[in-house]
């Protein structure tokens, strides 16, 4: 439908008054074809049917988005403003104000925009090389789509990007990253110290805590570190129904990154695809594991260059063949965030959202055994019992120290189920020290 002709019909609706009676805006009502974005009588009389019922946000979002498409992104920025301000969940403006902001240059605002998409639990990847949605959250949502690689005639649905995320943009966590630097960067940085003791580029790291701690956000950022390729394996990438095909894409994978390396391999819920073979009723899931095992050692091609992360909440389940020498040696517990790192996870997702004072130090005092995503799930109810207040009220409520006080009366930690599995492993079979730090924390705790 042109420009003009919307024109007419909108004139036509506000004289008769029925835009303004519409309770419901059909988000679906208007169409048009692409060319008609490019006529200006299209975003006027969009404009105009949103000065008549400003309330009416379908409609505001419809004129976003077609300003966004035309590039004119400062005016869809305040639209995306606009909306926000009367639906602060609203993933569309968030989607499109992601996309505007990055065009016009404001990275840390599309950040932002992305962060609040993902907090949602909405996936925010709509950038093709922007900054990465950073917090705790392991979600797919995080991944931002550079593409795919492929090999020979096929395509391994596994995707690759470069992360501009480091270590200091995990908040708190002092002593992880102090381990990860130590015992992984440090050699990286330091080739001349690395060739003298003759350490070698490859190995790997198993990252393993409670869940939603942020170990997938902590091998994005060691990935940031190397400014290197990140490739992100999960199991959809892997497990497949059919006899063979598990084998042949891990192995294609693995053929794919050393054909781009250097790079990093996060292999996502390792224990799923690396468990104990002892403890699988079906050999075809355990020829995965030799798989697996035959891709580390590189029996057929060295694997210098490729680093390789992985990380599970249930190290005890990980076939012990994966982390001997020269695979997944190396171990790192990944505890829920401290009082500093829940700090940051607070502010992070209270940025763009409207809020009045409120005491993100004491609330990280109050959150004792929060995950990251206990954190954002905090944010997010204090934000709905906000907007309740909003709806009852009729006017624009900011999130207050109130309503997260409210909330934590119905929010529990969910670590605390985790750690307590966890102790019967540190104190009965810490074979090695391989749970020493987790038998560190929980005694740093009393809780062993």
């Amino acid at each position: 439908m042109g420009g003009s002709l919307l024109r007419t019909l909108v004139v036509g609706c506000l004289q008769g008054g029925w835009i303004g009676n519409l309770g419901s805006w059909n988000e679906n009502l208007i169409v048009y074809d692409e060319s008609s974005m490019e006529d200006p009588g299209l975003i006027d009389a969009l404009q105009l049917a949103v000065e008549a019922s400003p309330e009416v946000l379908p409609l505001r979002v419809h004129l976003c988005e077609i300003l966004s498409k035309a590039g004119r992104h400062d005016e869809a920025l305040i639209q995306v403003n606009e909306i926000l301000r009367r639906k602060p969940d609203s993933i569309a403006a968030l989607q499109i104000g992601a996309t505007s902001a990055m065009e016009a240059g404001q990275r840390d605002l599309a950040e932002s925009y992305q962060r609040m998409s993902a907090a949602l639990g909405r996936d925010a990847s709509i950038v093709e090389d922007g900054p990465p949605v950073s917090g705790f959250p392991d979600e797919p949502s995080e991944r931002l789509k550079l593409g795919h690689l492929s090999v020979g005639g096929g395509s391994v649905p596994t995707e690759t990007e470069r992360p501009v995320t480091t270590l200091k943009d995990v908040a708190g966590l002092a002593d992880v990253k102090k381990r990860i630097e130590l015992a992984f960067l440090g050699p990286l940085r330091n080739p001349e110290v690395r060739k003298a003791y003759g350490k070698s580029l490859r190995g790997g790291m198993l990252l393993y805590g409670p869940p939603g701690c942020g170990k997938t956000f902590l091998a994005r950022a060691i990935a940031g570190e190397m400014g290197m390729q990140f490739i992100s394996v999960g199991l959809e990438d892997v497990l497949d129904m059919y006899v063979g095909e598990s084998e042949k894409q891990l192995h294609e994978i693995f053929e794919n990154a050393r054909r781009i390396r250097p790079c990093v391999i996060f292999l996502d819920e390792v224990d799923a695809i690396g468990r104990k073979r002892s403890l699988q009723r079906h050999s075809s899931t355990s020829t995965v594991v030799n798989q697996l095992l035959s891709e580390l050692d590189g029996i057929k091609q060295a694997n210098d260059g490729i680093f390789m992360i992985a990380a599970t909440n249930h190290p005890w389940d990980v076939d012990s063949a994966l982390r001997r020498p020269g695979r997944f040696d190396r171990t790192l517990f990944v505890p829920p965030p401290d009082e500093e790192a829940r700090k940051g996870i607070t502010e992070d997702h209270l940025q763009g959202r409207p809020a009045e004072k409120i005491d993100t130090a004491k609330m990280a005092r109050m959150t004792e055994g929060f995950s990251g995503a206990d954190m954002a799930h905090l944010v997010e109810s204090a934000a709905e019992l906000a907007m309740a207040d909003a709806v009852q009220s009729g006017q624009l409520i900011p999130i207050r120290m109130s309503h997260f006080e409210q909330a934590l009366k119905d929010i529990r930690p969910s670590t605390r189920v985790w750690l307590d599995t966890a102790k019967n492993y540190a104190l009965f079979a810490n074979d090695g020290g391989a749970y020493d730090d987790l038998a560190a924390y929980l005694r740093g705790r009393k809780m062993l």
